[in-house]
């Protein structure tokens, strides 16, 4: 291997007298687009991952804890038992129930979350939301990050209650802004009205959401409803780590299971992780996997085609010295590993030339979000990016073993017997 590779790393890439051979260039090029374009649909399938579950877990929360109205016989407890007509049960965060739920593997913070419908009447108009609490890790962080104008209100204190953030797409329906007072009905055992004043614009790109939704203080939503302090309709739980929702909510639900058998608690809770309240969000991102495969897979076509023809052109260049080794003595298999490693420092110089341009321009989108695409169509206005020094090292791992197997074969034929006029140059 040590005389292959010190001859494979000192022989020229020239032809004919170019700085380099024109199907040597070709081959760089095609290496280099192939992986600059397999980079960009990894890093955009996971950024977009990463956005979209990043709001839908803002709104639904990691964890979302609900109450099952009846209680079955503990021992016989399936999922058939908990019906979507129990979720609206109101339910309250007692110190056990806390404390039960904190101790949970991987739990990081609970908080009481409670709704009531609402209407908007400014002056010529009107529009139906829900009132939801601005309660939770998630919740907070995620309306704070699509702040367009105005505050997060410190919901702490009382004097924060009459304040409330809608979305811009509600403020623009109304023609309202941050600032702006706004006459608020509430349909509870009667009708009720209060004066809200707008603290803050946001906007997430989802519209099912932001058109329906807009957020405020706990105190006032128990207030109108005569809940009792820790009532609401249901907890948000959050989660230290998000790639591990689904486990952390299983077992989560088996301690709540536990606790109900022990007499600790006395209700059923059922607990869905971000994965199950926005199903249909991930559904439509598992399509995306499906394309990044087929994008992998054209790629690595198209690099090990354009390789596999640039190496037999360049062994057609180099045929004198084919000639030249076999004159010398020169085993069959040491010419044909000296093509094969002169085919890998080809593709090397693609891999750092693609590696080099793909990590840039995937640096700078992440950075400045330079392209842009339809919030409407992708529920994000630019296109994500996330960059991972694994997936990126995996990739170039794979390529170069895949390129090592595919150009075996071609290799073989630099190991054919040359005639030997051709060492005279006839």
């Amino acid at each position: 291997m040590g005389v292959s590779f010190f001859l494979a790393r000192r022989l020229s890439l020239s032809s004919q007298g170019h700085r380099s051979s024109p199907a040597v260039r070709v081959a760089v090029t095609a290496v280099a687009l192939s992986v600059i374009v397999m980079m960009g649909a990894i890093a955009i399938v996971m950024g977009f991952k990463d956005e979209i579950t990043r709001k839908v877990s803002g709104f639904n929360s990691h964890i979302l804890l609900t109450l099952h109205q009846s209680a079955p016989d503990p021992e016989s407890i399936s999922d058939d038992d908990y019906s979507e007509s129990d979720r609206s049960t109101i339910l309250t965060l007692t110190p056990t129930l806390n404390k039960i739920i904190l101790s949970s593997p991987g739990v990081t913070d609970v908080a009481v979350q409670a709704s009531i419908p609402a209407i908007l009447k400014p002056a010529g108009d009107f529009k139906g939301v829900y009132l939801k609490s601005l309660e939770g890790e998630s919740l907070k962080d995620f309306i704070s990050s699509s702040l367009l104008k105005g505050s997060l209100p410190d919901y702490s204190s009382s004097e924060s209650d009459n304040l409330i953030v809608i979305s811009s797409k509600v403020a623009d329906a109304l023609s309202l802004s941050a600032g702006d007072s706004v006459d608020t009905y509430f349909i509870t055992d009667k009708l009720r009205v209060r004066k809200l004043k707008i603290a803050g614009v946001f906007d997430s790109h989802f519209e099912a959401y932001d058109d329906s939704f807009i957020y405020g203080s706990l105190r006032l939503i128990q207030n109108l409803a005569a809940l009792t302090p820790g009532q609401g309709t249901s907890l948000a739980v959050s989660v230290a780590d998000l790639s591990r929702v689904d486990q952390t909510a299983d077992l989560l639900t088996d301690n709540l299971i536990s606790a109900y058998q022990q007499g600790m608690i006395y209700r059923l809770y059922r607990a869905e992780s971000v994965t199950q309240t926005g199903a249909a969000y991930f559904q439509w991102l598992s399509m995306l996997d499906m394309n990044v495969v087929v994008v992998l897979v054209l790629m690595t076509i198209v690099a090990c085609v354009t390789l596999c023809s640039g190496m037999l052109i360049l062994m057609m260049d180099k045929v004198r010295f084919i000639a030249l080794m076999q004159a010398l003595g020169a085993s069959r298999a040491l010419i044909g590993r000296i093509f094969l490693l002169l085919s890998v420092r080809i593709a090397l110089i693609g891999l750092a030339i693609g590696d080099i341009i793909g990590i840039g321009i995937l640096y700078l989108q992440q950075r400045f979000h330079f392209m842009h695409l339809d919030a409407e169509s992708y529920y994000i206005d630019f296109v994500p990016v996330k960059l991972s020094a694994p997936a990126i090292l995996i990739l170039n791992a794979s390529v170069i073993g895949i390129i090592l197997c595919v150009l075996w074969l071609p290799s073989r034929l630099s190991q054919k017997k040359v005639p030997a006029r051709l060492l005279a140059g006839e």
